[in-house]
């Protein structure tokens, strides 16, 4: 560039001038060149290379190219030959060679995420993934990424060695930590969430305090995404779900069953023995007859000793109540879409207010919501529909329509 320095001093332009007219030159040039370069490996190299890569097995260089790496790895070129030429600017060659490191650096840290994006898609395509999910491992890698080459930046522009800045920044750490706390929290508690299992992509799971009821669609550093079955987003602080409690579903969603737990109030004075009658009628339903049958013979051999046991208080007798039970059991256990490979049982609890609940435990074998509200809302309607059968009344509160029945019957009389 000694020939354009000449030309400018022959022009009339000072020696100050002409040097620093022929620097912007030379850096025009060497700019021009190097994108040049660029545009080339751009419309050219990298087309050449996404052909060859669409049409292989591989789906980890098809990410690799979505994610722009190769494209960012290009943009470093300017940068490295700038850094080159940096002898040809004399005096300035400290600082264009300074300029071109932190512009590379720069261009390092765009590389990097994209690498660090294209781990975590690369590893979402193996089911692994939702069991051990290290989109909080990753985060924590693109933070050391960011502060080592931030440091390392920062080193170049006050020209003094990494090692050095960083035992300066030593006497900073106590501020460090305050800035990065909830960081270091989170992904402490995103490791005991990922190593214990505790938590996966796609889990079902319930935090009242948070207002959180349905799946988990991202774990990251500082928080957990659900997505609340009517479609809204919830964030919940990471190191919240180690602290608080949650409800997972997951079992449920792995055994294939969901349990029903619910009660039918029967009022405590429809409850009464079985007459002769009653019993001859229990017989005619098909779930019940043997055990009427059995259950016959089981009590006259055990009242046969008895006194007076035509009076149906002494001796063993069955109740409605009692044969009622029997029956929704038996119901239950028939019922093609209960889980007989799990617990199924009828009980009484203890009796209260609302009358005596008769609870039924068990598992339907569909955990579709709607299926599952569905078969447990059939057998209910049909529970409730055959309980006067057994001369049983299912207890409510009072309504005003009850008070209006009997204000109108006590007129009538």
């Amino acid at each position: 560039m000694d020939s354009v320095y000449a030309t400018l001093i022959d022009y009339g332009l000072n020696e100050t001038a002409a040097k620093y007219l022929n620097y912007l030159i030379l850096m025009v040039v060497i700019l021009a060149v190097s994108i040049t370069i660029t545009l080339i490996i751009y419309k050219v190299v990298l087309r050449f290379l996404f052909k060859r890569i669409k049409n292989n097995k591989y789906n980890w260089d098809d990410i690799l190219f979505k994610n722009r790496v190769f494209h960012k790895i290009v943009m470093i070129i300017p940068g490295i030959t700038t850094y080159n030429s940096a002898v040809f600017f004399d005096e300035f060659s400290v600082v264009v060679s300074k300029l071109s490191m932190i512009y590379i650096l720069f261009t390092v840290i765009l590389v990097g995420r994209a690498l660090i994006k294209s781990a975590e898609d690369i590893y979402r395509q193996f089911s692994i993934s939702k069991d051990r999910p290290i989109k909080g491992f990753l985060q924590v890698i693109e933070i050391i990424l960011y502060i080592v080459l931030i440091i390392m930046i920062i080193s170049i522009m006050v020209d003094k060695s990494p090692v050095a800045l960083i035992s300066g920044i030593g006497a900073l750490t106590a501020l460090t930590t305050l800035i990065f706390k909830d960081s270091i929290v989170g992904f402490v508690a995103g490791m005991q969430l990922t190593w214990n299992d505790m938590l996966r992509i796609g889990d079902w799971i319930e935090m009242s305090k948070y207002g959180a009821d349905g799946d988990v669609i991202d774990i990251t550093l500082n928080t957990v995404k659900i997505q609340n079955f009517d479609k809204t987003i919830v964030t919940i602080p990471t190191y919240a779900l180690i602290s608080d409690s949650f409800k997972n579903w997951r079992g449920m969603q792995e055994m294939g069953a969901r349990r029903i737990k619910r009660s039918i109030n029967i009022d405590i004075t429809s409850i009464k023995f079985c007459t002769n009658e009653m019993l001859d009628r229990y017989k005619k339903i098909n779930i019940l007859k043997d055990y009427i049958k059995n259950k016959e013979i089981e009590l006259k051999d055990s009242n046969e000793k008895t006194e007076n046991k035509d009076l149906l208080i002494n001796g063993r007798n069955l109740t409605n109540v009692g044969v009622f039970r029997i029956y929704v059991q038996n119901y239950i256990s028939n019922h093609p879409k209960i889980h007989n490979g799990m617990t199924l049982m009828v009980r009484q609890l203890v009796p209260g207010d609302n009358g005596l609940p008769l609870e039924i435990y068990a598992f339907i074998n569909d955990i579709d919501w709607v299926n599952y509200e569905n078969i447990q809302s059939d057998i209910f309607d049909h529970l409730f529909a055959v309980a006067e059968f057994f001369e049983l009344r299912i207890f409510q509160k009072p309504s005003s329509y009850d008070f209006n029945n009997a204000i109108l019957n006590e007129r009538k009389i």
